[in-house]
């Protein structure tokens, strides 16, 4: 099993030693840094920052959201970065959630998975660069058939480094996950659990089996993110995290559409999950946060003492999960680098 250090998204400002987290990484032997969006900082320029400080890890981005550029803008990035970086460059792509899309962006939501399907061809075809770019979907239009009717199809000025670059995508829902398999490079799981694994196996072995599918299952790659914390106190690591999962489960998308509830209800917490969530937009978050039930917790993260996360690492191991995404100081990347073997 990989392993590959999550610098996030930001929140006030840039996270505070993740140069020092970076070049440990590097020197760890750690596969790759992620980076990531929401609606603060981007996923692209940090990445470009911190790794041209690194020369083996690869770089990728965990999530670029779909609605936050046009394709051909994203697959120009792609290109750019891959240049740039050698061949190092893997693009993780998610369609995010209505309240961020719409609220953000000011992007529709609508049709998420065709919008995805369509998102991937029109990167695909600029970043071959066999032909001019031709692409009218029901999502996108390139070129563009309405305004001055001026629009022409244009091939990438910059041939690309390589024209198989790695697309990851960012998946909850099963029908997203079996997409996943059928049209991407790698999945990127978020709240994965040992417990799940059945689950999205069978998601995934839907999208292998569909005609055309990109990889098999010894290629692809599965890069799940898992929250480590060690600590002789467990409740006390758990209640490390609650906050972070009552913002998820209660407050992340609207009452009736929020995917991450989604995640936790079928792992068997949907009456947790209806009390968190009730507290949450209720105003009442305190509450929320300490209604997160600590085996909650210990199914989506590895918390507690070494000996414990030592011992239920094998249990990912025996996972879809090719690639565990973690983050922390330089002393617990190494912890858990010597835990990983």
């Amino acid at each position: 099993m990989k392993l590959g250090l999550a610098t996030g998204y930001w929140s006030a400002g840039p996270p505070a030693g993740v140069e020092a987290s970076i070049a440990a990484a590097e020197d760890l032997g750690f596969d790759s840094i992620w980076t990531a969006e929401a609606y603060g900082s981007d996923c692209l320029t940090p990445l470009a920052w911190w790794g041209a400080r690194t020369s083996r890890l690869r770089l990728g981005t965990a999530i670029a959201q779909i609605s936050a550029r046009t394709p051909a803008a994203t697959a120009m990035a792609a290109m750019t970065l891959d240049h740039l970086s050698g061949g190092r460059f893997i693009l993780g792509l998610g369609a995010s959630g209505p309240q961020v899309v719409e609220g953000w962006y000011g992007q529709p939501y609508n049709r998420p998975l065709e919008r995805t399907r369509e998102y991937f061809e029109v990167i695909r075809r600029v970043i071959a660069r066999d032909a001019p770019v031709q692409f009218h979907g029901k999502q996108y239009d390139v070129p563009y058939r309405g305004g001055t009717g001026l629009g022409k199809p244009l091939k990438s000025i910059v041939h690309p480094l390589r024209t198989d670059i790695p697309i990851f995508l960012g998946a909850e829902g099963p029908k997203n996950v079996a997409m996943a398999a059928e049209i991407a490079d790698g999945w990127l799981p978020i709240f994965f659990s040992p417990k799940s694994d059945a689950f999205y196996r069978a998601a995934l072995a839907e999208g292998f089996a569909r005609p055309g599918a990109r990889r098999t299952p010894q290629e692809f790659e599965v890069a799940a993110s898992v929250s480590v914390i060690i600590n002789d106190d467990i409740e006390a690591a758990a209640d490390l995290m609650r906050p972070t999962l009552a913002l998820y489960i209660g407050g992340m998308g609207a009452r009736d559409k929020n995917f991450h509830f989604d995640v936790f209800a079928r792992l068997g917490y949907e009456g947790e999950c209806h009390r968190i969530q009730d507290l949450y937009l209720e105003g009442k978050k305190r509450e929320a946060i300490a209604a997160v039930p600590t085996k909650l917790v210990e199914d989506v993260a590895l918390i507690g003492p070494a000996g414990k996360v030592r011992d239920e690492l094998a249990a990912w191991k025996q996972t879809a999960a090719t690639m565990l995404l973690v983050s922390g100081p330089p002393a617990l990347l190494e912890t858990i680098a010597r835990m990983v073997g």
